[in-house]
């Protein structure tokens, strides 16, 4: 059993979450970073083609090609997020494949220090704005978070999109483990469409509340 998996053993053993869409509705920031992670990984999540899943799942990395390492790529801690940006894994063949990427958290860290919002805000100038782009290989998106059903929910969930000095950390240093997850999503849309409420709970990835202080708009 890998530390991960028995990470989220011991979250299991706390109780399920308080509504019945397996998501704490009660109390949640606006932005708060949640994920599973242990001491020394962190869980994000990719979805892409078979021909990009099929190379780095049988290498334990990304390579190129398949995988261009000059397009920035973007990496979301929020499964339910990845569930709904790729329909489950249904949504297009670009997508079909949900992998699930351990990378350490000297790099998720890394990431997010080095980063700059996706968008500029109300009292950027554009000269500000570039510069900030130029010197920020990493941007940071904040979405609503979704339910079981796909659905907003009030609060937000991050999205980091690694540009090319930062996709390049990602694919040699930061990786540790990669798995294809996709039957996992597809196992859970089911239960979510016979609306098997307890299976869900006992099935979905359970995400903490990650230990980052630093404001990130």
């Amino acid at each position: 059993m890998t530390t991960i998996e028995s990470d989220l053993l011991e979250c299991l053993k706390q109780g399920p979450p308080d509504t019945a869409n397996g998501m704490k509705t009660n109390s949640v920031p606006h932005q708060q970073i949640r994920a599973m992670y242990d001491a020394s990984t962190i869980r994000v999540y990719q979805a892409f083609s078979d021909e990009i899943a099929d190379s780095a799942l049988a290498r334990g990395r990304f390579i190129s090609p398949p995988f261009k390492m000059e397009r920035m790529t973007w990496i979301k801690p929020s499964f339910l997020w990845m569930m709904y940006r790729a329909g489950w894994g249904f949504k297009d063949e670009g997508q079909k494949r949900i992998l699930a990427i351990d990378i350490t958290r000297e790099g998720f860290e890394w990431a997010l220090a080095h980063s700059c919002p996706s968008h500029p805000t109300e009292n950027m100038s554009k000269e500000e704005w570039a510069k900030l782009k130029n010197a920020s290989p990493v941007r940071i998106q904040w979405d609503p978070e979704r339910d079981l059903f796909l659905q907003p929910l009030e609060y937000r969930t991050i999205q980091i999109g690694l540009g090319k000095e930062a996709v390049a950390l990602y694919v040699q240093q930061w990786i540790c483990k990669i798995t294809d997850v996709t039957m996992l999503a597809h196992s859970i849309h089911a239960l979510v469409e016979q609306h098997q409420d307890d299976e869900v709970r006992a099935t979905l990835p359970l995400e903490r509340q990650y230990p980052w202080s630093s404001n990130l708009r």
